[in-house]
């Protein structure tokens, strides 16, 4: 399994960025995909999820209303719309779906590398 985020970057207060992750190895199209990311000194934290249809999504409440998650299943991918950004939005930005065979049911795969996302004046 693997996960390639990309599409970081340093934005303004108020820019926009667009995050996409390819992923392989497992049935994609029938995962729920999810967005977390990861400030310097804290835990890492749910954005956004998606359901394998693209059907349903969940947003945190910090999120809501200025990040949009969508996919693409004939590509393997699934995107982070990133609008009105602000200094607390600063963190690595990580893909990745939980686990569905035993014993790791429920659990996250292994990480990929994550892009640095730095909302900056």
């Amino acid at each position: 399994v693997q996960f390639v985020e990309s599409g970081g970057g340093l934005v303004q207060p108020g820019g926009s960025l667009r995050l996409s992750c390819a992923a392989s190895g497992f049935t994609f199209s029938n995962s729920v995909m999810s967005w977390l990311r990861q400030a310097p000194g804290k835990e890492r934290e749910l954005v956004a999820t998606i359901s394998g249809n693209g059907g349903n999504t969940n947003y945190a409440d910090s999120v809501k209303g200025r990040f949009t998650i969508s996919r693409d299943n004939a590509k393997n991918t699934v995107y982070l719309q990133m609008n009105t950004l602000k200094p607390e939005d600063t963190a690595v930005y990580y893909c990745n779906t939980r686990r569905k065979s035993f014993p790791y049911t429920g659990t996250y795969y292994p990480w990929g590398q994550g892009t640095q996302v730095t909302v900056s004046s």
